[in-house]
Protein backbone atom coordinates (compact mmCIF):
# COMPACT_ATOMS: atom_id res chain seq x y z
CA UNK A 1 0.00 0.00 0.00
CA UNK A 2 2.49 2.17 0.83
CA UNK A 3 4.75 1.81 -2.22
CA UNK A 4 1.51 2.09 -4.22
CA UNK A 5 0.99 6.04 -2.99
CA UNK A 6 4.40 6.79 -3.90
CA UNK A 7 6.60 6.22 -0.36
CA UNK A 8 10.49 5.82 -1.49
CA UNK A 9 11.53 5.36 2.52
CA UNK A 10 10.17 3.91 5.87
CA UNK A 11 10.68 5.31 9.21
CA UNK A 12 10.62 2.42 11.75
CA UNK A 13 12.53 0.96 14.82
CA UNK A 14 12.17 -2.25 16.88
CA UNK A 15 9.23 -1.61 19.08
CA UNK A 16 9.39 -4.90 20.34
CA UNK A 17 12.61 -4.89 22.49
CA UNK A 18 12.41 -2.86 25.62
CA UNK A 19 14.48 0.22 26.15
CA UNK A 20 18.37 -0.31 27.19
CA UNK A 21 17.95 -3.54 25.48
CA UNK A 22 20.82 -4.47 22.64
CA UNK A 23 19.43 -4.65 18.98
CA UNK A 24 21.10 -7.47 17.27
CA UNK A 25 22.31 -7.39 13.71
CA UNK A 26 19.87 -10.58 13.05
CA UNK A 27 16.80 -8.12 14.43
CA UNK A 28 17.79 -5.71 12.49
CA UNK A 29 18.62 -7.10 9.48
CA UNK A 30 15.32 -9.03 9.83
CA UNK A 31 13.21 -5.90 9.39
CA UNK A 32 15.41 -4.04 7.33
CA UNK A 33 15.09 -7.23 4.55
CA UNK A 34 11.17 -7.25 4.93
CA UNK A 35 11.30 -3.58 4.07
CA UNK A 36 13.23 -4.08 1.19
CA UNK A 37 11.34 -6.75 -0.11
CA UNK A 38 8.67 -4.49 -0.52
CA UNK A 39 10.63 -2.18 -3.10
CA UNK A 40 11.43 0.45 -0.22
CA UNK A 41 14.36 1.14 2.32
CA UNK A 42 14.73 1.90 5.60
CA UNK A 43 15.85 5.14 6.06
CA UNK A 44 15.36 6.80 9.39
CA UNK A 45 15.60 4.74 12.84
CA UNK A 46 12.63 6.42 15.20
CA UNK A 47 13.69 5.98 17.43
CA UNK A 48 16.49 4.12 19.51
CA UNK A 49 15.54 4.93 22.60
CA UNK A 50 17.70 6.33 25.32
CA UNK A 51 16.72 5.10 28.60
CA UNK A 52 15.52 7.25 31.73
CA UNK A 53 18.74 5.93 33.52
CA UNK A 54 21.07 7.57 30.86
CA UNK A 55 19.09 10.97 31.47
CA UNK A 56 18.62 11.21 35.25
CA UNK A 57 22.24 9.42 35.73
CA UNK A 58 21.54 6.38 37.49
CA UNK A 59 23.92 3.84 39.07
CA UNK A 60 23.64 1.51 35.65
CA UNK A 61 24.06 4.67 33.19
CA UNK A 62 27.36 3.61 31.74
CA UNK A 63 26.25 0.05 31.11
CA UNK A 64 22.94 1.58 29.13
CA UNK A 65 24.81 3.41 27.11
CA UNK A 66 27.40 0.99 26.41
CA UNK A 67 24.45 -0.91 25.02
CA UNK A 68 23.33 1.62 23.45
CA UNK A 69 26.71 1.92 21.44
CA UNK A 70 26.54 -1.59 20.50
CA UNK A 71 23.38 -1.30 19.00
CA UNK A 72 24.65 1.66 17.10
CA UNK A 73 27.23 -0.72 16.05
CA UNK A 74 24.81 -3.35 14.97
CA UNK A 75 23.11 -0.43 13.21
CA UNK A 76 26.22 1.00 11.60
CA UNK A 77 26.96 -2.47 10.34
CA UNK A 78 23.73 -3.04 8.68
CA UNK A 79 24.20 0.46 6.61
CA UNK A 80 21.54 2.49 8.70
CA UNK A 81 23.14 6.05 9.28
CA UNK A 82 20.12 8.07 10.56
CA UNK A 83 18.86 7.88 14.31
CA UNK A 84 16.08 10.35 15.69
CA UNK A 85 16.38 9.95 19.66
CA UNK A 86 14.45 12.91 22.15
CA UNK A 87 15.98 13.53 25.78
CA UNK A 88 12.54 14.09 27.53
CA UNK A 89 12.12 12.96 31.15
CA UNK A 90 9.61 10.25 31.78
CA UNK A 91 7.16 11.58 29.11
CA UNK A 92 6.93 11.87 25.36
CA UNK A 93 4.62 14.81 23.74
CA UNK A 94 1.51 15.69 25.75
CA UNK A 95 -2.19 16.15 24.76
CA UNK A 96 -5.49 16.24 26.64
CA UNK A 97 -7.76 15.24 23.93
CA UNK A 98 -7.01 12.50 21.47
CA UNK A 99 -9.88 12.80 19.35
CA UNK A 100 -10.49 16.34 18.96
CA UNK A 101 -13.81 16.47 16.78
CA UNK A 102 -13.33 19.00 13.87
CA UNK A 103 -16.46 20.86 12.19
CA UNK A 104 -16.13 18.34 8.95
CA UNK A 105 -16.25 15.01 10.77
CA UNK A 106 -12.65 13.99 11.27
CA UNK A 107 -10.69 14.30 15.02
CA UNK A 108 -7.23 15.59 15.57
CA UNK A 109 -5.05 15.99 18.92
CA UNK A 110 -5.52 18.84 21.13
CA UNK A 111 -4.05 19.84 24.35
CA UNK A 112 -6.63 21.95 26.60
CA UNK A 113 -4.07 24.06 29.36
CA UNK A 114 -6.78 24.13 32.18
CA UNK A 115 -7.55 19.86 31.62
CA UNK A 116 -3.93 19.51 31.74
CA UNK A 117 -3.12 21.85 34.98
CA UNK A 118 -6.57 19.55 36.54
CA UNK A 119 -4.56 16.51 36.10
CA UNK A 120 -1.47 17.95 37.29
CA UNK A 121 -2.95 19.63 40.30
CA UNK A 122 -6.20 17.41 41.42
CA UNK A 123 -5.16 14.06 39.55
CA UNK A 124 -1.30 13.91 40.26
CA UNK A 125 -1.52 15.74 43.36
CA UNK A 126 2.27 16.64 42.91
CA UNK A 127 3.30 19.00 45.47
CA UNK A 128 3.52 22.59 45.00
CA UNK A 129 2.15 22.59 40.94
CA UNK A 130 -0.49 24.94 41.81
CA UNK A 131 2.46 27.79 42.01
CA UNK A 132 3.06 27.22 38.36
CA UNK A 133 -0.32 28.44 37.38
CA UNK A 134 -1.81 31.62 37.42
CA UNK A 135 -4.22 32.71 39.83
CA UNK A 136 -6.77 32.64 36.71
CA UNK A 137 -5.87 29.19 35.54
CA UNK A 138 -6.64 27.89 38.96
CA UNK A 139 -9.61 29.43 39.35
CA UNK A 140 -10.75 27.29 35.93
CA UNK A 141 -9.22 24.67 37.53
CA UNK A 142 -11.34 24.48 40.57
CA UNK A 143 -14.73 25.98 38.74
CA UNK A 144 -13.87 22.58 36.62
CA UNK A 145 -14.08 20.23 39.55
CA UNK A 146 -17.04 20.89 40.11
CA UNK A 147 -18.55 19.35 37.05
CA UNK A 148 -16.00 16.92 35.58
CA UNK A 149 -16.83 12.98 36.12
CA UNK A 150 -15.02 10.66 37.18
CA UNK A 151 -15.14 9.00 33.72
CA UNK A 152 -13.73 12.09 32.45
CA UNK A 153 -10.88 12.00 35.06
CA UNK A 154 -10.09 8.38 33.97
CA UNK A 155 -10.49 9.43 30.45
CA UNK A 156 -7.15 12.28 31.16
CA UNK A 157 -5.61 9.68 32.86
CA UNK A 158 -5.68 7.02 30.09
CA UNK A 159 -4.92 10.05 27.94
CA UNK A 160 -2.09 11.62 29.10
CA UNK A 161 -0.40 8.84 31.12
CA UNK A 162 -1.15 5.22 29.23
CA UNK A 163 -2.20 5.89 25.45
CA UNK A 164 0.47 8.25 24.54
CA UNK A 165 3.34 7.19 26.67
CA UNK A 166 2.49 3.46 26.15
CA UNK A 167 3.70 3.29 22.40
CA UNK A 168 6.43 5.94 22.75
CA UNK A 169 8.50 4.70 25.43
CA UNK A 170 6.97 2.07 27.74
CA UNK A 171 7.83 3.61 30.56
CA UNK A 172 3.66 2.64 31.57
CA UNK A 173 1.59 0.28 29.31
CA UNK A 174 -2.16 -0.64 28.88
CA UNK A 175 -3.24 -2.96 31.99
CA UNK A 176 -0.34 -1.29 34.54
CA UNK A 177 -2.50 -1.18 37.88
CA UNK A 178 -2.51 2.20 39.35
CA UNK A 179 -0.60 4.37 36.69
CA UNK A 180 -1.10 7.65 38.36
CA UNK A 181 1.49 6.00 41.33
CA UNK A 182 4.09 4.65 38.84
CA UNK A 183 4.28 8.10 36.79
CA UNK A 184 4.29 10.29 40.32
CA UNK A 185 7.40 7.63 41.20
CA UNK A 186 8.80 8.15 37.85
CA UNK A 187 8.39 11.99 38.26
CA UNK A 188 10.31 11.44 41.43
CA UNK A 189 13.69 10.71 40.08
CA UNK A 190 13.45 13.91 38.58
CA UNK A 191 12.72 16.03 41.85
CA UNK A 192 16.82 17.14 42.09
CA UNK A 193 17.30 17.39 38.57
CA UNK A 194 17.28 20.98 37.12
CA UNK A 195 17.51 21.83 33.64
CA UNK A 196 22.27 22.19 33.49
CA UNK A 197 22.14 18.84 35.06
CA UNK A 198 19.90 17.06 32.37
CA UNK A 199 22.34 18.98 29.74
CA UNK A 200 25.41 17.49 31.24
CA UNK A 201 23.74 14.19 31.31
CA UNK A 202 23.17 14.85 27.50
CA UNK A 203 26.57 16.09 26.99
CA UNK A 204 28.06 13.14 28.84
CA UNK A 205 26.11 10.44 26.43
CA UNK A 206 26.73 12.27 23.31
CA UNK A 207 30.36 12.60 23.75
CA UNK A 208 30.30 9.09 24.81
CA UNK A 209 28.64 7.86 21.61
CA UNK A 210 30.46 10.22 18.74
CA UNK A 211 33.35 7.98 18.16
CA UNK A 212 30.90 5.35 17.03
CA UNK A 213 28.78 7.75 15.30
CA UNK A 214 32.23 8.75 13.12
CA UNK A 215 33.39 5.29 12.62
CA UNK A 216 29.81 4.31 11.48
CA UNK A 217 28.79 7.91 9.46
CA UNK A 218 25.87 7.70 11.84
CA UNK A 219 24.41 10.88 12.40
CA UNK A 220 22.33 11.28 15.72
CA UNK A 221 18.77 13.79 15.71
CA UNK A 222 17.59 15.03 18.53
CA UNK A 223 14.04 15.33 18.90
CA UNK A 224 12.64 19.26 20.31
CA UNK A 225 10.37 18.70 23.42
CA UNK A 226 6.64 18.17 22.56
CA UNK A 227 5.78 20.90 24.01
CA UNK A 228 8.75 23.10 23.92
CA UNK A 229 8.12 24.62 27.75
CA UNK A 230 8.63 23.42 31.20
CA UNK A 231 5.98 20.94 32.59
CA UNK A 232 5.21 19.29 35.17
CA UNK A 233 8.64 20.29 37.42
CA UNK A 234 10.91 18.16 34.77
CA UNK A 235 13.41 19.88 33.27
CA UNK A 236 12.97 20.53 29.58
CA UNK A 237 16.25 20.96 27.27
CA UNK A 238 15.16 21.26 23.53
CA UNK A 239 12.60 23.87 23.76
CA UNK A 240 13.68 26.75 21.63
CA UNK A 241 16.86 28.45 19.67
CA UNK A 242 19.16 28.80 23.00
CA UNK A 243 18.74 25.29 23.93
CA UNK A 244 19.37 23.63 20.19
CA UNK A 245 22.68 26.07 20.12
CA UNK A 246 23.74 24.89 23.42
CA UNK A 247 23.35 21.09 22.12
CA UNK A 248 25.07 21.34 18.74
CA UNK A 249 28.39 23.34 20.30
CA UNK A 250 27.89 21.18 23.62
CA UNK A 251 29.19 18.56 20.72
CA UNK A 252 30.33 20.01 18.21
CA UNK A 253 30.37 17.05 15.57
CA UNK A 254 28.78 17.01 12.76
CA UNK A 255 26.78 13.31 13.88
CA UNK A 256 25.73 15.29 16.72
CA UNK A 257 22.45 16.90 14.75
CA UNK A 258 18.53 17.79 15.08
CA UNK A 259 15.44 16.14 14.01
CA UNK A 260 13.63 19.19 13.22
CA UNK A 261 9.83 18.85 14.59
CA UNK A 262 7.91 21.84 13.08
CA UNK A 263 5.07 20.71 15.34
CA UNK A 264 6.76 20.38 18.54
CA UNK A 265 9.10 23.97 18.12
CA UNK A 266 5.56 25.67 16.69
CA UNK A 267 3.48 25.36 20.20
CA UNK A 268 5.83 27.36 21.40
CA UNK A 269 5.13 31.53 20.93
CA UNK A 270 9.19 31.82 21.56
CA UNK A 271 9.87 30.13 18.04
CA UNK A 272 9.53 31.81 14.74
CA UNK A 273 9.79 28.05 12.67
CA UNK A 274 11.51 28.94 9.22
CA UNK A 275 13.72 30.99 11.50
CA UNK A 276 15.43 27.91 13.38
CA UNK A 277 14.88 26.55 9.83
CA UNK A 278 17.53 28.60 8.42
CA UNK A 279 19.40 28.76 10.81
CA UNK A 280 20.23 25.38 11.78
CA UNK A 281 19.33 23.69 7.96
CA UNK A 282 23.02 22.10 7.91
CA UNK A 283 22.84 20.34 11.15
CA UNK A 284 19.37 18.92 10.65
CA UNK A 285 19.56 15.55 9.95
CA UNK A 286 15.97 14.85 9.93
CA UNK A 287 12.68 16.43 9.74
CA UNK A 288 9.55 16.30 10.71
CA UNK A 289 6.44 18.42 8.74
CA UNK A 290 3.71 19.07 10.85
CA UNK A 291 1.79 21.80 12.01
CA UNK A 292 0.18 23.37 14.88
CA UNK A 293 -1.42 26.38 15.39
CA UNK A 294 -1.96 28.06 18.89
CA UNK A 295 -5.05 29.21 20.87
CA UNK A 296 -5.92 31.61 23.81
CA UNK A 297 -4.97 30.53 27.03
CA UNK A 298 -2.33 27.90 26.50
CA UNK A 299 -4.16 25.94 24.55
CA UNK A 300 -3.17 24.21 21.01
CA UNK A 301 -4.04 21.90 18.18
CA UNK A 302 -2.73 20.09 15.44
CA UNK A 303 -3.36 21.84 12.13
CA UNK A 304 -4.03 20.99 8.36
CA UNK A 305 -0.43 20.59 6.82
CA UNK A 306 -0.75 23.28 4.43
CA UNK A 307 -1.25 26.26 7.80
CA UNK A 308 -0.63 26.68 11.05
CA UNK A 309 2.24 28.64 12.80
CA UNK A 310 4.29 25.70 11.32
CA UNK A 311 4.85 26.98 7.74
CA UNK A 312 5.54 24.02 6.11
CA UNK A 313 5.65 25.45 2.46
CA UNK A 314 8.33 27.55 3.88
CA UNK A 315 10.31 25.04 5.45
CA UNK A 316 10.26 22.48 2.18
CA UNK A 317 11.64 25.36 0.51
CA UNK A 318 13.91 26.36 3.08
CA UNK A 319 15.51 22.76 3.56
CA UNK A 320 15.49 21.44 -0.35
CA UNK A 321 17.69 24.70 -0.90
CA UNK A 322 19.87 24.01 2.07
CA UNK A 323 19.91 20.69 2.41
CA UNK A 324 18.07 18.74 -0.18
CA UNK A 325 19.19 15.06 0.75
CA UNK A 326 17.56 15.31 3.60
CA UNK A 327 14.55 12.54 4.65
CA UNK A 328 11.64 14.10 5.58
CA UNK A 329 8.03 12.98 6.92
CA UNK A 330 5.10 13.74 7.54
CA UNK A 331 4.00 13.01 11.44
CA UNK A 332 0.90 13.22 12.70
CA UNK A 333 -2.80 12.69 11.01
CA UNK A 334 -6.31 13.56 11.22
CA UNK A 335 -8.23 10.65 11.84
CA UNK A 336 -10.36 10.43 8.68
CA UNK A 337 -12.16 7.68 6.57
CA UNK A 338 -12.62 5.22 9.01
CA UNK A 339 -9.03 5.82 10.63
CA UNK A 340 -11.11 5.48 14.13
CA UNK A 341 -11.73 2.29 13.73
CA UNK A 342 -8.52 0.60 13.10
CA UNK A 343 -6.84 0.82 16.41
CA UNK A 344 -4.11 3.21 15.25
CA UNK A 345 -1.83 4.90 17.85
CA UNK A 346 -2.73 8.38 18.52
CA UNK A 347 -1.75 10.96 15.77
CA UNK A 348 -1.04 8.11 13.73
CA UNK A 349 -4.00 6.98 11.29
CA UNK A 350 -3.58 5.57 7.96
CA UNK A 351 -5.64 7.98 5.64
CA UNK A 352 -4.79 11.11 7.40
CA UNK A 353 -1.32 10.76 7.28
CA UNK A 354 -1.57 9.43 3.52
CA UNK A 355 -3.54 13.52 2.75
CA UNK A 356 -1.11 15.24 4.63
CA UNK A 357 1.58 13.22 2.44
CA UNK A 358 -0.25 13.94 -0.51
CA UNK A 359 -0.39 17.64 0.37
CA UNK A 360 3.09 17.86 0.54
CA UNK A 361 4.34 15.73 -2.29
CA UNK A 362 2.07 18.94 -4.19
CA UNK A 363 4.16 21.45 -2.52
CA UNK A 364 7.63 19.59 -3.22
CA UNK A 365 6.40 18.84 -6.63
CA UNK A 366 5.68 22.26 -7.01
CA UNK A 367 9.25 23.68 -6.00
CA UNK A 368 10.99 21.50 -8.19
CA UNK A 369 8.93 22.09 -11.00
CA UNK A 370 10.06 26.41 -10.21
CA UNK A 371 13.50 25.24 -10.06
CA UNK A 372 14.01 23.24 -13.26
Amino acid sequence: MLREIGVEGIVSALHDIPNGEIWTEEAILDLKNYIEAAGLRWSVIESLPVSEGIKNNAPNRDQLIDNYIVSLENLGKCGLKTICYNFMPVIDWIRTDLEYKLEDGTSTLFFDKIKFAYFDILILNRKDADKEYTSEELAKVYELDKTITEAEKEQLIDTIIVKTQGFINGNIKAGDQNPVAIFNRLLAVYDNIDKNELRENLRYFLNRIMPVCEKYGINMCIHPDDPPFQMLGLPRIVTNEEDIRWILDAVDNPHNGLTFCAGSLSTGLQNNVPELARKFASRTHFVHLRSTETLEGGNFIEASHLEGRGHLIELVKIFDTENSKLPMRVDHGRMMLGDEDKGYNPGYSFHGRMFALAQIDGVMATFQHLNK
